[in-house]
């Protein structure tokens, strides 16, 4: 028995970091597809239809990339693109995995970065409010920025 509550503790089976979240930390769980962003003022970077995808999975992990509507530049397969073309080929992305936290509570999700595009952003904690509304929809509000909400949809 001993050895197998080593297993356990080693290894983390059976262990989420969610488990002690309530319902909202499950509504959570699964793919979201980028409806709108709404700022103020508005994002040029971004474009005024950007995309997107958000996915958080029951173990805690969370990854999210969003790309600007506007044209970005293009270059051939294999080849290296100059300086100048990488630079607006990542102007407006955002790109970002780690875990994830639920305070239902303060109803705020928390994105733990251990990745980005941005390599400043490493190690950088995000926190959201979060809100369910109708048509199986999630809006996110940076605490630090009230004035931006993403509405996402579940992906089907």
């Amino acid at each position: 028995m001993r050895r197998l509550l080593w297993l356990v503790v080693a290894f983390g089976f059976g262990f989420s970091p969610l488990a002690e979240n309530g319902e909202d930390a499950k509504r959570f769980v699964g793919t979201w597809r980028l409806v709108s962003v709404e700022s103020a003022p508005p994002d040029p970077m971004r474009g005024d239809h950007p995309i997107g995808l958000i996915h958080y999975d029951a173990a805690g992990n969370m990854a999210v990339q969003i790309m600007p509507d506007r044209d970005r530049p293009k270059w051939k397969q294999g080849e290296s693109p100059t300086p100048e073309q990488a630079k607006e080929a990542i102007a407006g992305y955002t790109a970002y995995f780690g875990t994830y936290t639920v305070d239902e509570k303060a109803r705020t999700v928390s994105h733990h970065r251990k990745g980005t595009i941005n390599a400043g952003g490493v190690g950088v904690e995000l926190v959201r409010r979060y809100e369910f509304a109708p048509g199986d929809r999630l809006i996110l509000t940076p605490v630090d920025n009230p004035s931006t909400h993403l509405t996402w949809e579940r992906a089907r």
